[in-house]
């Protein structure tokens, strides 16, 4: 029913030191719940919490293994930023719907902390601030304005100039943008906790479970399995991330490939701040640090062809994203002692897509688009389970499929 795909090859630092093992079941057969979730990545684990908070019982379902796909390649930069700068998104949509999608991606790194912190999940959660450097799709002058209209929204981010940015990082650069409330995380580990709360609390999940058919009535949704099992729902949420649904592609969408890697641990050499750096620039560079000290940087991204190719590029473009890095930051090691890649989605404003499926309103979809996804997840979370309480809100619209 979905596209397969080799979602990450490589070693990701977050699968050096494995979690664990979570209490699954190896077959569907019998459980019944109000809720089926498909997909047990960061969007399955966010949206799944949610709906226990709602009142609903929840059963997830994955044909892999827990958090084997997507979320382990992600570097995990908890930010508000959408890839698509607001001066930009402003003429791609209107500045009334731009301006709430930025406040919503704000709204929703809050919310994920403090469902953190209320957990108590230990998964390295450090609020950082970030740092937006100039690049060939916004110059200085370019900055300064997309500076401008945030703060005009209230958005925490402001320009800086030369002394006040050496001062952060170190870097010798005429300015960037400095925003505020953003945060790092060890992205398996937050999904490990969301899940064994979950599980805690009453939910209940298998893996190796294959849907292979959907069919819906007035009051119920029926799954059917590769093996052969049948299982029914009021409603299904389908958080497959970019193995993509054959019943919900939004237009313009597509699949990029990006590159990763880690360093060394030098928390002697790191820059002053810790701050999340990001370029405006295409292909973007994005980097953090970690607890031990490791930077983890990120970029190169392309146009998705197969994996093969993308997997054979592994040693080409890790060597790039070093050299780009060393010219930020001549002093610090990017020799990789990890490296890995992944896939992930772009949309043609930046924004996820995130609702009920036309057609089959009791099956919805989470598809996050962009270098957000963790946070478009926690966006996700909010806006299923309003809408499937009967509640409205109010951005609903921006970000359906």
């Amino acid at each position: 029913m979905t596209q397969k795909r080799d979602l990450r090859t490589g070693v990701p630092l977050w699968l050096a030191s494995k979690p664990a093992s979570l209490k699954i079941d190896r077959s569907a057969t019998g459980i019944m719940s109000d809720v089926i979730v498909v997909g047990t990545g960061i969007s399955g684990a966010l949206v799944a919490d949610a709906l226990m908070q709602a009142g609903y019982s929840v059963l997830a379902l994955d044909r892999r293994e827990p958090m084997s796909g997507s979320t382990p390649a992600s570097t995990a930069l908890l930010q508000f930023e959408i890839d698509t700068p607001l001066i930009e998104l402003s003429q791609k949509i209107g500045k009334s719907d731009a301006a709430r999608a930025w406040w919503r991606s704000a709204e929703a790194v809050r919310a994920l902390q403090e469902r953190v912190k209320a957990l108590q999940l230990q998964c390295g959660l450090a609020e950082r601030s970030t740092i937006y450097l100039p690049g060939n799709t916004l110059g200085i002058n370019q900055l300064k304005l997309e500076a401008a209209a945030r703060q005009k929204l209230g958005l925490p981010s402001e320009f800086i100039g030369r002394q006040h940015l050496h001062a952060l990082t170190g870097m010798d650069k005429p300015g960037a943008i400095l925003s505020h409330g953003n945060a790092e995380a060890d992205p398996v580990r937050l999904v490990a906790g969301l899940w064994r709360h979950f599980i805690g609390r009453g939910g209940r999940m298998a893996a190796n479970v294959e849907i292979t058919e959907v069919e819906q009535t007035r009051s119920r949704v029926r799954l059917k399995t590769k093996d052969g099992q049948s299982m029914t729902a009021k409603h299904a949420v389908f958080c497959t991330g970019y193995e993509l649904m054959k019943f919900a592609r939004p237009k313009g969408y597509k699949i990029i490939s990006t590159w990763a890697m880690a360093t060394r641990p030098q928390p002697g050499k790191i820059w002053p701040s810790k701050s999340l750096i990001w370029e405006a620039a295409d292909p973007y560079l994005y980097m953090r640090t970690t607890g031990e000290g490791r930077v983890i940087v990120g970029g190169e991204d392309e146009p998705f062809s197969d994996d093969n190719l993308r997997d054979k590029l592994i040693p080409k473009k890790i060597a790039a994203i070093a050299r780009k890095a060393k010219r930020i930051f001549p002093k610090l090691d990017f020799t990789a002692d990890y490296a890995w890649t992944g896939s992930f989605g772009e949309s043609p404003t930046g924004l996820p897509a995130i609702g009920p499926v036309p057609e089959l309103p009791r099956c919805y979809a989470v598809l996050g688009f962009g270098g957000n996804g963790i946070t478009f997840s926690m966006l996700a979370a909010q806006l299923v389970s309003r809408h499937m309480q009967g509640l409205k809100d109010p951005d609903a619209e921006i970000f359906k499929l």
